[in-house]
C-alpha cells in the first residue's frame, strides 16, 4: 500500500466519519448521494461548505452554522380566490363531459378508419355527447352568473343582491318597531295594572 493509497484510504474514513456524524445531527439534512466521498476530497469538501482535516478546529463551528435547513416546499399564497361550491361542481361535471365527448370521437374516428360496423353509432353518440359537452359549458357560465349575482360579487345599480339586502334590512327594520311597539303597549298595560291595584 504506497502512500498516496494510504493518503486516499485516511480521506475516505475522514469523510465517512463526519458525514454519519452530520447524519446523526441532523438526518434531514441535504447530504450528497455517494457521502461526500469523491476522489480529490479536500476540493469538494471546500465547495460544500465542510472543514477539511487541514483546517483549523476554530474554522469548523463557523462552517458548521452556515448550513441551514433546506425547506422540503414553499408554501406560495394562491392567485386566484376557490371557486364557489355550485360553480366548482358544474366545471367538474363539465370536464367530465367533454373528456367523455373526445374519447367517443376518437373512437368513432378508429372505427370508420377500421371499417367496423361500430363506427355508425359511436359517430352518432359523440354527436349527441357533443349537444351535452356545450350544454355543459354552459351551465358552467350560467352558473357562475347567477352565483354572483345572488351573492353580490357583482356591484351594479340592477344587481340582485342590493334589492335582497334592501329587503332584509327593510324587514329587520320593521321587525324591530313591531318589538319595540309591543314593549311600548306592555309597559302601559303594566303601569295601568299598578294604578288600579
Amino acid at each position: 500500500m504506497g502512500t498516496a493509497e494510504r493518503q486516499e484510504a485516511l480521506e475516505d474514513g475522514v469523510a465517512a466519519r463526519s458525514t454519519a456524524q452530520r447524519r446523526r445531527e441532523a438526518p434531514d439534512r441535504d447530504i450528497p448521494a455517494d457521502g461526500g466521498t469523491t476522489r480529490g476530497g479536500g476540493e469538494a469538501r471546500r465547495d460544500s461548505g465542510e472543514p477539511t482535516a487541514d483546517e483549523p478546529r476554530s474554522a469548523r463551528p463557523a462552517a458548521q452554522q452556515q448550513e441551514y435547513y433546506r425547506p422540503l416546499w414553499i408554501e406560495e399564497p394562491a392567485r386566484r380566490r376557490r371557486l364557489p361550491d355550485p360553480v366548482r361542481t358544474a366545471a367538474v361535471r363539465a370536464v367530465i363531459i367533454i373528456a367523455v365527448t373526445l374519447m367517443q370521437a376518437t373512437v368513432a374516428f378508429l372505427c370508420t378508419l377500421a371499417g367496423s360496423w361500430l363506427a355508425f353509432p359511436m359517430v352518432i353518440s359523440s354527436v349527441v355527447s357533443t349537444v351535452v359537452a356545450t350544454w355543459g359549458a354552459l351551465d358552467v357560465w350560467v352558473t357562475r352568473q347567477t352565483w354572483n349575482q345572488r351573492n353580490g360579487v357583482v356591484s351594479e345599480p340592477s344587481s340582485t343582491a342590493r334589492a335582497l339586502r334592501r329587503e332584509r334590512r327593510r324587514a329587520q327594520r320593521q321587525a324591530r318597531s313591531s318589538e319595540r311597539a309591543q314593549e311600548r303597549i306592555a309597559r302601559k298595560s303594566g303601569a295601568g295594572q299598578l294604578s288600579h291595584s
